[in-house]
Parts: structure tokens; sequence; C-alpha cells
């Protein structure tokens, strides 16, 4: 279980961070260095199901939900990597029917 965590890990680590080598060493540093501390827990433990559950979130996070960009040289534009997994939304999600009002830092919202 934990080593599929680990390996799932690793593959989005690739594809969020593909094209920015330093972040992408640094990721996986972090994310070895974890599975390391965590190495001593028994494979039944509730510290040991936690981390690996952990791992999974952070995994399927950085799947969906991290998009990079770099600036287009000479101009006012960043070329983002949006990938197969990257999530994107119908905006489904902020549609208000009924007049309901949605409060976000301090600003409401009416439907």
């Amino acid at each position: 279980m934990a080593l599929a965590a680990y390996r799932h890990l690793l593959r989005a680590t690739k594809i969020a961070f593909n094209e920015d080598i330093a972040v992408l060493t640094s990721s996986r540093k972090q994310a070895r260095s974890t599975f390391l501390t965590n190495r001593s827990l028994a494979p039944e433990s509730p510290e040991c199901i936690a981390a690996i559950t952990h791992a999974e979130e952070v995994a399927t996070f950085l799947l969906k939900n991290v998009v990079q960009g770099q600036k287009v040289e000479g101009e006012e534009k960043y070329k983002l990597n949006i990938h197969e997994h990257t999530e994107r939304g119908d905006n489904d999600t902020i549609k208000m029917p009924n007049g309901k009002k949605v409060t976000i830092d301090g600003k409401t919202c009416k439907g």
C-alpha cells in the first residue's frame, strides 16, 4: 500500500512539475524524506494509514489542481501546463439557485 502511494506521488510530481526541474527535484526529495521518516510505522497502525492517505491525497491534488505557467518572453502572456489530468470546472458549483447567498472573504454573492 505504501509503495503504491509513493509511486503515485512520484508520477504526480512528474506530471505537475515536468518542465520545472528545481521544483520536481525538491518535491521528490520531500516525498522521499517523508516516506523514510514514516518507514518504521507498523503497516496497520492508524499513523501509517493516515500517512498513506495523505500521500494519495497530495498526489491527487497535484494531478488535478496544480498548473504551472511560464511567462512568454517579450509578451504579457503565460503558457500554462494544462494536461489531461487537470480538473476543469464548468462553473456549475458557483451557480446559486433560489436567491441563495454565499460569502467568500467577506464579500457576498447573490444568485
